[in-house]
């Protein structure tokens, strides 16, 4: 698949390797990538590009998970969202409220997040 055909995934994440561990695996997956460390880059990724799917940690510097979704449910709302967290109900809770598609705590199984990718982009 040319790079232009591919689904093209944002990851964002502050945790230097849980970042790379989501893009290389992502990678392997056939999906093109792009990464940002924390909320700021983040939104300032999704206003430079387009995308199919966003992966989001919750707790990050700058603007959290909770607000990347809040956002980009409100300018690009058919955007799947899968929220990553390893703050528990409450975090979870929020992500739900504001619309993202998928909550998956940490430590997660890889699995279930590819499980998780491919009903979204279906």
């Amino acid at each position: 698949m040319t790079e232009d055909k591919k689904k093209r995934i944002l990851i964002v994440e502050d945790d230097p390797e849980v970042r790379s561990m989501l893009e290389d695996y992502l990678s392997y997956l056939n999906y093109a990538t792009d990464v940002a460390a924390d909320g700021l880059e983040g939104l300032r990724k999704i206003k430079e590009q387009d995308y199919h799917l966003v992966i989001t940690d919750i707790a990050m510097p700058y603007v959290s998970g909770i607000g990347i979704i809040s956002i980009l449910k409100q300018e690009h709302p058919d955007v799947p969202v899968i929220a990553i967290t390893g703050y528990g109900y409450h975090a979870e809770e929020l992500a739900h409220e504001k619309k993202a598609d998928r909550i998956i705590g940490k430590p997660f199984d890889i699995q279930e997040l590819k499980n998780a990718i491919e009903e979204l982009l279906t």
